[in-house]
């Protein structure tokens, strides 16, 4: 006889297996199995930890946490690994976009990628042991979506991977190692777009027996939900300006390229001012190199909320970056996009000409920003859905009682 721990996995897994062919009589509403868990909150279905660490995926799950508590079955756990720690790129988000406190704080950050991994990995997985949920969901391509995902696997659980299916084709960068391992052992694979589940099936998940979603991309919902919630940043702003990030460990960590990228960006403000938020690794980079931050033409500013983001991207000229998730903001605001990179993810930006992709060589990206800058915005084709992924991904997780389909 097998005997199972009161409020366990195991133990709801056990009961939908016994129960699903019941019917029960009428008055019997909400979730079998909560009847028969002494241990369980009333009515309460499904448990899913949501692993978090990262400024855009505070934006994400800001709009898929909503979705998910509209649902009165679900009880959602956020673990915060503390990937990104500082106040402008965390807690500002939370406060601002009303996502759930996290109900775990690990503060692991500043670590090389094997190390942050390995002990996001350690922690992750006693706190999956102890609430033992019935989804873990992750979101992206940074250390903690691998962590999340790694942790969860091993014991056993189940993982739905949001933004799943993208590749950049280039292995050496460490997103891209993550994107592919995650979608290698998620069971539900939210995608943002046809290319991206495309993706999917041709490398084969559908035969492993993962269930791809065409969901959309859930920074579209964020972007029309907190559009009219947007506010400008203390920093004065120029009338007309460039709106420019860049924190990509393959820009910023090679002296040689970082510097080959300020000198683009003070090329650049001869035509505009360049407005930049200075991710914090970022500056740090720059003054190991003895760049004069305070003195450069550049109009740095501090990192921002992501409602002042919303501002700055509406009211810019043009957008500057290697943020994937600044060229889909670029293009939800109808801004063109010059991606400092060799290379993107988002693929259909690029090939409806709305984001230019342009390497790191400085004459590239000034004569790029001066061929786009005054060419008015014309952006007639829809992509990435119609701004309700994050219904489609609570619908489609509140749907999964038992293994999925």
């Amino acid at each position: 006889m097998l005997f199972y721990r009161a409020g366990s996995l195991a133990f709801r897994q056990a009961v939908r297996h016994t129960y699903k062919n019941c019917t029960f009589a009428p008055g019997f509403s909400g979730s079998f199995w909560t009847r028969l868990d002494p241990t369980a909150n009333s009515y309460q279905s499904m448990k899913i930890v949501t692993i978090l660490g990262a400024r855009p995926q505070f934006i994400k799950a800001s709009v898929v946490s909503y979705a998910l508590s509209q649902h009165d079955g679900i009880q959602e756990v956020v673990v915060h690994t503390g990937q990104h720690f500082d106040r402008n790129m965390s807690q500002l988000f939370f406060e601002e976009m009303r996502i759930p406190e996290p109900a775990y704080q690990l503060g692991i950050h500043g670590l090389p990628h094997g190390a942050l991994t390995g002990r996001m990995m350690e922690r992750v997985e006693e706190i999956l042991m102890h609430e033992q949920p019935d989804w873990v969901l992750v979101y992206g391509d940074t250390d903690s979506t691998l962590a999340g995902a790694l942790a969860a696997k091993k014991l056993h659980l189940r993982v739905a991977h949001v933004e799943a299916g993208l590749r950049s084709y280039n292995e050496a960068m460490p997103e891209e190692i993550n994107r592919i391992l995650t979608d290698r052992i998620s069971d539900l694979l939210f995608c943002p777009s046809e290319a991206a589940a495309n993706q999917l099936r041709n490398e084969g998940r559908l035969a492993d027996g993962a269930r791809i979603v065409m969901s959309g991309d859930v920074m579209k919902d964020a972007a029309a939900r907190f559009a009219p919630l947007m506010k400008a940043p203390a920093a004065a702003l120029p009338d007309r300006y460039i709106l420019c990030t860049f924190h990509r460990a393959e820009n910023v960590d090679n002296p040689q390229t970082l510097k080959q990228l300020l000198y683009a960006l003070e090329l650049t403000c001869n035509t505009l001012p360049v407005v930049c938020p200075l991710h914090p690794h970022t500056r740090k980079s720059m003054e190991a190199i003895g760049y004069p931050i305070e003195k450069s033409p550049i109009r740095f500013i501090e990192p921002v909320g992501y409602l002042e983001m919303l501002y700055l991207l509406d009211h810019s000229a043009l957008v500057m970056t290697d943020s994937g998730g600044l060229q889909k903001e670029a293009y939800y605001t109808r801004k063109y996009c010059v991606t400092m990179r060799n290379e993107t993810e988002w693929t259909e930006l690029a090939g409806c000409g709305y984001n230019h992709v342009v390497g790191t060589e400085p004459m590239n990206i000034l004569q790029t920003v001066q061929n786009l800058i005054d060419v008015p915005p014309v952006f007639p084709i829809a992509l990435y859905g119609d701004g309700h992924a994050a219904e489609i991904i609570a619908q489609t997780i509140a749907a999964t009682i038992g293994p999925v389909a």
